[in-house]
């Protein structure tokens, strides 16, 4: 018998259920990727037990998530939309480093762990923020922008963490490690800038014969979000910010209209193996003998990312509703975070029960956030 195809069977029929078990109830069908991992991984029914073959399938599906909305969003033009998620995520970082001594000096941890849990608060999940601003309508707004900007920043922030993780690790970092990523960085600012009033980018005719050449322009618009992911990756950038950024430019293409209706179902697909991914990797074993700290972690995570994410709304003068709305949304630890244990673990930066704590956390926190956002916003409403 075929063991794949009778496990992603399982898969899909796992998923199903549980989807119309959340639409019945109206919860996001998030939660129904994260509950078929944790159901079908090595620690319950083990249909899955090659976690990391899965994590990498799922990676591009945060690939093409970035893509459609790098193609959906309009680059800002009012200054303000610029700057506030700059500032926003610069306050972030300071509240982040407070709440990190804070915890690091009640549990004892050393300077390194520390900073590392500072990390963790700093990034956030794009698809789980992004699904809930279309869910609620609000990507296109004023405040929907600034919330997709400040994610756009953590990913800018991702080349110099992981220059320090490897400092840290006593791999040698050349110049060329910390050059490249500003200046990619400065050519897609001023790429951006060149582009933002451009209605259509108008290609060469060599180009034009492929509009109505369905399966070429599939090909091409994966090539182009692939490839784009790996060129931001090499240069030490993170890759989801490449596919966003092809997006963008992939979006005024007229020629690529189709290609939107074209890569949905490839979305879907890789989105729902990259939350599979993150029920795969929840040790409930782990959780079960460390079931306190694991939970005490998680829900001060969620409360304070959400008071931190909120009073950083405030500041930049969103009133009261806005603000906690966008603090719940930001209230996770995101896809970097986990990245950025692994490696930290790998290289012995940290040990290994602050590895597993610090992995059950973060996961918990992409689960329970949905929740949390639909109750948040529910209170909101009521308010």
């Amino acid at each position: 018998m075929n063991t794949l195809l009778l496990s992603i069977c399982i898969l899909c029929l796992v998923t199903t259920g549980l989807i119309f078990v959340l639409k019945k109830l109206k919860q996001p069908y998030l939660i129904a990727y994260i509950a078929a991992g944790i159901l079908l991984g090595p620690y319950v029914l083990k249909v899955f037990t090659g976690i990391h073959e899965i994590e990498v399938i799922g990676e591009m599906g945060i690939l093409l998530l970035m893509f459609f909305l790098g193609m959906e969003i309009n680059i800002p033009n009012h200054h303000s939309l610029i700057v506030k998620p700059l500032v926003a995520q610069g306050i972030k970082i300071l509240l982040s480093l407070g709440f990190a001594f804070l915890i690091g000096y009640f549990i004892g941890l050393d300077f390194r762990s520390t900073i590392l849990i500072a990390i963790l608060f700093t990034f956030n999940s794009t698809a789980v923020v992004s699904e809930f601003l279309k869910k609620h309508r609000t990507l296109h707004t004023a405040f929907g922008i600034t919330l997709l900007n400040i994610l756009i920043v953590q990913d800018l922030l991702l080349a110099p963490v992981l220059t320090l993780l490897k400092a840290w690790s006593g791999e040698q970092s050349d110049l060329r490690n910390l050059v490249l990523p500003v200046l990619f960085s400065m050519a897609v600012f001023l790429l951006f800038k060149k582009i933002r009033n451009v209605q259509e980018i108008r290609l060469p005719p060599l180009f034009r014969n492929i509009e109505d050449d369905h399966d070429l322009q599939v090909f091409t618009g994966l090539l182009i979000c692939l490839g784009f992911g790996l060129l931001a990756e090499l240069i030490g950038l993170s890759s989801a910010l490449g596919s966003f950024i092809a997006g963008v430019m992939v979006g005024r293409l007229k020629l690529l209209n189709w290609l939107e209706h074209a890569l949905i179902p490839f979305k879907v697909f890789f989105i729902t193996l990259f939350f599979v991914s993150v029920g795969l990797r929840l040790d409930l074993e782990y959780i079960y003998e460390h079931y306190e700290i694991i939970l005490l972690g998680t829900f001060f995570v969620l409360i304070s990312n959400s008071l931190m994410s909120a009073l950083v709304f405030r500041v930049l003068k969103y009133n009261w509703e806005e603000s906690w709305y966008g603090g719940a949304l930001l209230s996770q630890t995101g896809e970097f975070g986990i990245l950025a244990l692994s490696i930290a673990y790998k290289t012995e930066i940290i040990p290994y029960d602050l590895y597993k704590a610090g992995l059950c956390i973060t996961c918990l926190s992409l689960l329970l956030s949905t929740v949390w956002i639909s109750v948040c916003t529910k209170i909101n409403s009521i308010n």
